[in-house]
C-alpha cells in the first residue's frame, strides 16, 4: 500500500479548508498531512519551505511531485477521488490539469482573502 506525504499551507484558509476534506475523504488514512506554514522543524521540510507555501507538494513511491501532479497523487490515493487521480497519470491530460493548476495559482491571493472572511 502506497503512503502519501502531502505538504500544504496552514496559514491559508483556502488550503485549510481544502485539506479538511480530504482528510474526511481519507478514510484509510493513507495519506500523512505535513503543515508547513507553522513554526515546524525543518528537517521535515525537503524541499525549500518556500518552495512548499508556493506551490502543491506530495511524495508518492519517494518521488516528489508538485502542482497538478501532486494533487492527481492525493487523488489517487482516496478511493472516491481515484478514477481522476488514475485519469491524471495521462500526459495530456496531466499537462491540462497543471495549466488550469497554474491559472488558479493566478487567482489564490483573491480566493484566499475571500476564504479568510468566512472563517
Amino acid at each position: 500500500m502506497t503512503q502519501l506525504t502531502v505538504w500544504y499551507d496552514g496559514g491559508c484558509p483556502l488550503c485549510r479548508r481544502e485539506i479538511a476534506l480530504m482528510r474526511r475523504l481519507d478514510r484509510r488514512g493513507r495519506i500523512a498531512f505535513v503543515d508547513v506554514a507553522g513554526d515546524g522543524d525543518d528537517a521535515a521540510c525537503p524541499v525549500d519551505r518556500a518552495a512548499l507555501l508556493a506551490r502543491f507538494h506530495a511524495r508518492e513511491d519517494g518521488v516528489m511531485l508538485s502542482g497538478a501532479a501532486a494533487f492527481a497523487a492525493m487523488w489517487r490515493a482516496i478511493p472516491l477521488l481515484r478514477p481522476l487521480g488514475l485519469l491524471a497519470r495521462n500526459p495530456l491530460a496531466l499537462a491540462l490539469l497543471e495549466r488550469l493548476y497554474r491559472a488558479f495559482l493566478i487567482l489564490r491571493p483573491r480566493l484566499q482573502r475571500f476564504a479568510g472572511r468566512l472563517d
